[in-house]
């Protein structure tokens, strides 16, 4: 199963590791969605940004 994930706050008062975790699922600004397959290093990446993403099965 893969997930959606869209960026939905805004990176610009988070913290070095969470812009960089963002970054890395590929979402740069408001708005970006990207695919990501639902294993065990996505599932991480998502829980450390989960106050500024938006989750949904793709």
């Amino acid at each position: 199963m893969a997930k959606n994930i869209k960026l939905v706050k805004s990176l610009i008062s988070c913290k070095k590791d969470q812009i960089a975790t963002a970054q890395s699922l590929g979402l740069k600004k408001i708005g970006d969605v990207t695919t990501q397959p639902d294993n065990a290093q996505t599932q991480g990446k998502i829980k450390k940004i989960l106050h500024l993403v938006e989750v949904t099965e793709a």
